[in-house]
């Protein structure tokens, strides 16, 4: 499962034939790469791309060759966004889930219409773990890695508790595959100036892309990427939400930053949430970059 992160916040911002343009260049040459690794484009859904691998004909290297397609789905997306550059378009960002098991496969529908596609527990899996990675990333369940541990040069497991289960799922995120000399573009730069700032702002968690109601904020420190605020309740690790953000020294208002919760903890009786940013606009990276290095 592959989709774009923040493409809601770029639909708003640009205009359709624009939006229509982008989209299109991205599933073309995302569906040409699932082709050339011998897999199979089951459905887009909006700006999101689901490939299977197996589901016709099982072959011993399902699940290396998925992987290593999601690898190079991510490296694609260097290309596309070199192009969208040349041709005065933004960039744009894909997260990828890959998981392996058992589904029902076959034809589903009805004589006015049917599909053929897959359906089951591992399906749902492959969602919620594609829900958790950020821009650039490929993440892998523990049941993928287990069959290609081999293979890809992964990072330490991880786990999050997701929708639909009771208990915790394990992944890891795919860093490379050295046999055939591929690492993944990484494209989430966590590494900035950090500086203390206490900042009201909104936000709205968003979840199945519906926005919900309006809370209120407070930032502790604020970085190019992220910052450290104290929120009302705890949130859940992994929320996604809008952020509306007063720049008081740059008179600015960033008001479509789409932002993810990397980590939930109490300290003193105050809920704090450490949050990454995931979809930025040109205008409003440059004022909290300019932010930043002010109070620096």
């Amino acid at each position: 499962m592959g989709d774009l992160r923040g493409f809601t916040s770029f639909s708003e911002a640009h205009p359709a034939e624009v939006v229509l343009e982008v989209l299109n260049r991205y599933l073309i040459e995302m569906s040409r790469v699932i082709v050339r690794h011998g897999g199979m484009v089951d459905k887009f859904m909006g700006d999101s791309i689901m490939a299977l691998f197996g589901a016709q004909t099982s072959e011993r290297d399902d699940v290396r060759r998925a992987v290593a397609c999601a690898v190079s789905m991510q490296i694609a997306m260097v290309g596309l966004n070199a192009g969208h550059k040349e041709a005065g378009m933004p960039p744009i960002f894909m997260g990828i889930g890959v998981n392996t098991g058992l589904v029902m496969a076959g034809l589903f529908g009805s004589e006015i219409y049917s599909v053929f596609t897959v359906v089951g527990d591992e399906v749902n899996l492959a969602s919620r773990i594609e829900a958790v990675s950020l821009r650039g990333q490929v993440l892998i369940s523990e049941g993928t890695f287990e069959r290609c541990g081999d293979y890809v040069t992964a990072d330490e497991p991880m786990t999050v508790y997701v929708k639909g289960k009771a208990l915790p799922i394990g992944f890891r995120e795919v860093l490379g595959i050295p046999s055939l000399g591929l690492a993944v573009p990484r494209q989430e730069l966590r590494r900035s100036p950090r500086v203390e700032a206490r900042l009201a702002f909104s936000y709205h968690l968003v979840e199945n892309k519906v926005v919900g109601e309006k809370r209120q904020g407070t930032t502790l420190d604020i970085g190019y990427h992220g910052l450290l605020a104290r929120v009302p309740t705890r949130l859940a690790e992994h929320s996604e939400m809008r952020i509306e953000l007063p720049l008081p020294l740059v008179d600015h208002v960033a008001r479509g930053i789409y932002a993810r919760v990397v980590k939930a903890t109490e300290r003193n009786g105050m809920s704090l949430a450490a949050i990454e940013f995931t979809a930025i606009g040109d205008a409003d990276a440059a004022a909290v970059r300019r932010f930043v290095q002010m109070l620096v």
